[in-house]
């Protein structure tokens, strides 16, 4: 590990500012820091829900986030990335203890024409792992019924500007690190037109179902100069398993300046089973403060309320409501 992150270290100082030479190509490097401190407005139970996938961050204080690093190298038609994530936040949406967030290899066979093989994370879905790529802090619903990852290959095609294509054969996502000993796939579709994308993934889930269907809708429209709206529709089932999930959620976002805008995520989430439907709905202001190109201040507040009490990690509360004050640096 030692000698990797020497050479690593020593490609950094030998290829510096993305500079492309025709014998070594060109080397990056990226990645984000995150920390919060949460707040349950409500009582004294711990955290704020989905602050961490899956339930609540760190009871209430002072919590960290993850910090991810990106290696990327290309050269000609093909490159590979490795992007290694640390902390709570990247052990709660990865395997391998968080340690691998990304880690492929890809060729460009042509301008149109794109060939991954590794581990990815999701085309599934609006929301990302990293907080740098989302808008709010804490994360929906929808995005914490998954699935975060895939390993496995995947092509995509741009027939246009406008229009593309994408096809994937993978492990079941809920496997993403280690051995596939069931043999059994999951395989996945995605097209886009004009910033609206259709996804679709079917077949194992890695958690024993094999029949499990994944529909997905993701878009946006500005509105205005400064006014967005973007979507997130999903709904998932599985015969075997005679359950699955189905919601959706607005983003709603308006820029005052270049230094601060402010964003309502309203949400709507529903569990079905033959025993009964479950229902969840968040509702979530997130201001973004810009103090530099780099680092970011996301104050938010966020209430979720449940009669069924499936808010994870207050299954015994009706309504939970957080706040939460988060850094995101990037470089």
């Amino acid at each position: 590990m030692k000698k990797i992150i020497f050479t690593l270290l020593l490609a950094t100082s030998l290829i510096t500012n993305g500079q492309e030479s025709e014998d070594k190509g060109t080397f990056t490097l990226s990645g984000t820091v995150d920390v919060y401190h949460t707040s349950n407005l409500k009582n004294n139970s711990p955290g704020s829900v989905g602050v961490l996938y899956g339930g609540s961050g760190t009871p209430n204080g002072f919590g960290l986030g993850m910090v991810n690093t990106i290696f990327s190298y290309k050269k000609g038609k093909a490159g590979v990335v490795a992007d290694l994530a640390y902390g709570p936040r990247a052990v709660a949406a990865n395997a391998y203890e968080g340690a691998i967030n990304q880690l492929y290899a890809y060729y460009k066979a042509s301008d149109k024409v794109t060939l991954t093989l590794g581990q990815f994370n999701t085309f599934y879905g609006y929301e990302v792992i990293s907080p740098a790529g989302n808008f709010n802090y804490s994360v929906s619903y929808l995005f914490n019924a998954g699935p975060f990852s895939h390993t496995g290959v995947k092509l995509d095609y741009a027939s246009s500007e406008d229009l593309s294509f994408m096809l994937a054969v993978t492990n079941p996502h809920g496997i993403t690190a280690g051995a596939n000993t069931g043999n059994d796939y999951q395989l996945g579709f995605q097209t886009g037109y004009k910033g609206q994308y259709f996804n679709l993934a079917y077949g194992a889930d890695g958690f024993g179902f094999t029949d499990v269907l994944y529909l997905d809708y993701t878009g946006g429209f500005d509105l205005s100069e400064t006014f967005f709206l973007d979507i997130n529709a999903a709904y998932a089932n599985s015969s075997d398993a005679d359950s699955g999930y189905q919601g959706f959620a607005l983003y709603l976002q308006n820029t005052f300046s270049n230094k601060f805008s402010l964003g309502f995520r309203p949400e709507f989430f529903t569990t079905t089973s033959g025993a009964g439907d479950a229902n969840v709905s968040a509702f979530t202001l997130t201001g973004n403060l810009s103090l530099t190109e780099s680092l970011k201040i996301i104050p938010e507040i966020r209430l979720d309320s449940s009669s069924d009490l499936i808010i994870p990690g207050f299954t015994t509360d009706k309504s939970m409501t957080g706040a939460t004050l988060a850094a995101v640096y990037s470089f």
